[in-house]
């Protein structure tokens, strides 16, 4: 166990596995990201509307949280690995006809859309699947390390990417990223390729809705899950700014695309940051804590960044930001796969997944219609300040979450 502030990266130097893995998870969190801007780009460019891009989170939400929830059954049911392989190349053609359409010259926005649905799908029906690899490579000592790095992986990419993207479509348009990624994902498949069978223990879920339903009612029973979960909501349904930026780069710094690659690249500066210091929190032992009072400085600096003006203020609040989420979701994923039983894994995986990544397309959505009544600094401000009092409000209601420590292999409040 790692004493010091610094990352802890012992995972990659004992598992040649899952040091595979991560290589490829860090190429395609790198794409990803990249195409976050490219459709934020393309989407923005056709319509000029706020409702549009609040869309784009409709497109990604509805997908995220229906079949990200199945695919954690699917997880708990058949071969992890041969999931995601299967999943990852659904991905992939839907990036390539990304590309195309671009190429193409289409201009339609509700082709863009559909394509970004298909591709969320694949993503979502094995994301649970990918998840759960690292508790079943590593040994539980490392586990918190393992997730500090699966997140790293994804700060690194949108400290890149999103600045990359902005390059890249400034010079040759969105059809080169969609390309990208469609490459990076293919990249990533020989890391997964090369792992052993991942068949779920302590037996497989049966089929159907109602093992999803069995996941959700174990979540619900257990108050330190319910918690981390409550708390990803506060922060992703009332607080995500993305759907914000291109209107706020519009209104401050005249729609420069380099600008709107800068915004999410300062989201992942602060998350880097915090991710390389990210030792003290993988080896503190009440996670919870640091869940909540992270979750409480990204509703802060979400509230700074509707409220104060200049380039600078503007991407200093997104960075704090970013040191938040990094916090936030290295705790809140540590104590999930410590919390979680394998024969379960899968399934409660899910529901983090589809809170964590479907309810900003919801909080984008939400956005992006207030922004259109009233303007996207007072969306970002009035939706930092209800985060807060959000979680204050789960603070009060899940002290199990305040008092869970690590030393506690699987806590048995009610």
């Amino acid at each position: 166990m790692v004493r010091t502030g610094l990352l802890d990266i012992s995972p990659l130097r004992t598992s040649p596995a899952f040091r595979r893995l991560w290589i490829g998870t860090v190429a395609i969190r790198f794409s990803g990201q990249m195409a976050v801007v490219a459709v934020l780009y393309q989407v923005w460019e056709l319509t000029q509307n706020p409702l549009w891009t609040g869309m784009i989170g409709v497109a990604t939400a509805t997908p995220t949280i229906v079949l990200g929830l199945y695919g954690g059954t699917i997880a708990d049911m058949f071969d992890r690995r041969r999931v995601v392989l299967l999943t990852s190349l659904g991905a992939i053609a839907a990036a390539v006809l990304l590309a195309v359409q671009a190429v193409a010259g289409i201009e339609s926005a509700l082709l863009v859309l559909a394509l970004v649905a298909a591709q969320t799908s694949c993503t979502a029906l094995g994301w649970a699947s990918r998840r759960v690899f690292t508790p079943r490579l590593l040994p539980e000592s490392q586990v918190p390390a393992g997730v500090a790095l699966d997140l790293l992986a994804f700060q690194v990419a949108m400290l890149g990417g999103p600045a990359l993207a902005g390059v890249v479509l400034a010079a040759w348009g969105p059809s080169w990223v969609y390309i990208v990624d469609a490459l990076a994902i293919l990249l990533a498949l020989y890391g997964v390729a090369r792992l052993p069978s991942m068949r779920p223990k302590d037996g497989s879920a049966r089929a159907g809705l109602r093992a999803t339903g069995e996941g959700l009612v174990f979540l619900w029973r257990r108050p330190v899950l319910r918690g981390v979960l409550a708390s990803d909501m506060a922060a992703t349904v009332l607080a995500i700014p993305v759907a914000l930026f291109p209107i706020i780069n519009q209104e401050r710094f005249g729609g420069d695309p380099h600008t709107l690659g800068l915004f999410l690249t300062a989201v992942a500066v602060g998350g880097t940051a915090s991710g390389l210091l990210s030792g003290a929190v993988t080896s503190a032992t009440r996670p919870g804590v640091l869940i909540l009072g992270a979750v409480g400085v990204w509703g802060l600096a979400m509230a700074g960044f509707g409220l104060f003006d200049g380039l600078a203020a503007t991407l200093m609040c997104l960075a704090i930001a970013g040191a938040a989420d990094n916090v936030s979701v290295t705790s809140g994923g540590t104590l999930v796969q410590l919390e979680t039983p394998d024969g379960f894994r899968g399934r409660i995986t899910s529901a983090q997944y589809a809170v964590g990544a479907g309810a900003p397309g919801i909080g984008d959505a939400r956005a992006g219609l207030v922004a259109s009544l009233l303007s996207a600094s007072a969306t970002a401000i009035t939706g930092g300040l209800a985060c807060m009092l959000a979680v204050a409000v789960i603070a009060g209601t899940h002290p199990a979450l305040r008092r869970w420590r690590r030393q506690d292999p699987v806590s048995s409040e009610v």
